[in-house]
């Protein structure tokens, strides 16, 4: 269920969509289209042309994040932290070095 607040209501990070992708292919084409017109933010997220937030991430992420090796964790979310939009090559790379 969705509710309008009315016009004076806007959109607010509080609520935001989240796509999970297997390919950066997919990736890549859904943040070019969300993006037009919007605001690209940190760690995968960005704001469309009307205010509503998204956050476009690899599946491959939540697998990477689960995994019992803290440091392997660790070196992914450093790499998370320092993107715009994710990208799959380098976070393989740091999850695998």
């Amino acid at each position: 269920m969705a509710m309008n607040g009315g016009a004076d209501t806007g959109f607010s990070p509080a609520m935001s969509l989240f796509v999970k992708c297997e390919l950066q292919e997919e990736i890549d084409r859904l943040w070019t289209k969300l993006l037009d017109g919007g605001q690209a933010l940190q760690s995968g997220w960005l704001k469309d042309r009307y205010g509503l937030t998204w956050q476009i991430v690899p599946t491959l992420l939540g697998e990477m994040i689960h995994d019992g090796d803290a440091q392997k964790v660790a070196r992914v979310l450093a790499v998370v932290n320092k993107m715009v939009k994710l990208e799959i090559a380098p976070l393989k790379a740091a999850f695998n070095s």
